[in-house]
């Protein structure tokens, strides 16, 4: 997660799906991918939780209709995605992470990028994040707050999306990422997939994109984890003294 929500470049073609889940390195990924392709790129937690009201209630109607059961359906989740993308050069985490074949429809020459992570230390993240975000007085704190009023109905929309996709109910397990590692495979024709651990620095990102590796710029290390919680705390204690 990001320190603040990205502003999109009119103009800008998007070249970078970011498939992975969340809290597989998607911060440092988004900064990275903001510095190879010299463009804004869409955070899908940041975006929802800093930007205007009206990136995260679009994702609620997008996620309420996913996936999709009509031509009505598909129509609207490609022109509200289309509409929330436009101006980005990627988009990474969730919910672009769910919505791969879709964001492939849009933009048929982008790479699709996974990062990766250990999956047994990703469910213990994960878990965590999970029950932060189901404290049972979540919803009123945060009501007074613009846009995070909405955040619990994100999450919930979220969670109903992931368990339609991979079959698993709080708290999310290794299942659940080897099955969207699998379903990725089942997607994504082989030549546009690249799996990426931020660990692993600059050169296989640089690889798959065909760009020079930056001189004298240090990959960027972002904490998810730390980052969220930071995040939880400073706004549970603005709602609660608002």
């Amino acid at each position: 997660m990001g320190q603040q929500a990205s502003v999109p470049k009119p103009g800008t073609k998007l070249k970078v799906i970011g498939a992975g889940l969340s809290r597989t390195g998607t911060a440092s990924f988004s900064r990275a991918l903001e510095l190879l392709l010299d463009g804004p790129v869409y955070h899908g937690g940041t975006q929802a939780t800093l930007g205007p009201e009206i990136e995260i209630k679009s994702w609620i109607k997008v996620l309420s209709h996913w996936p999709p059961r009509t031509d009505e359906d598909k129509r609207l989740i490609l022109d509200i995605t289309a509409s929330r993308l436009d101006g980005y050069a990627a988009t990474t985490d969730a919910p672009a992470s769910l919505l791969v074949p879709e964001l492939l429809a849009l933009y048929p020459d982008a790479k699709v990028i996974c990062t990766v992570r250990d999956p047994v230390a990703w469910a213990k993240s994960i878990e965590g994040l999970g029950n932060a975000t189901t404290i049972w007085f979540l919803r009123f704190v945060l009501f007074p707050l613009p846009t995070l009023r909405y955040f619990v109905d994100y999450v919930n929309v979220l969670r109903d999306a992931w368990i339609e996709l991979y079959g698993e109910r709080d708290p999310p397990t290794k299942i659940t990422y080897d099955r969207h590692i699998a379903w990725l495979k089942e997607t994504v024709p082989e030549e546009k997939l690249v799996f990426f651990n931020v660990k692993d620095g600059w050169e296989p990102l640089c690889r798959a994109l065909g760009k020079e590796v930056p001189e004298g710029v240090p990959f960027p290390r972002i904490n998810d984890g730390e980052t969220v919680d930071a995040f939880a705390k400073k706004h549970i204690q603005r709602g609660l003294l608002g």
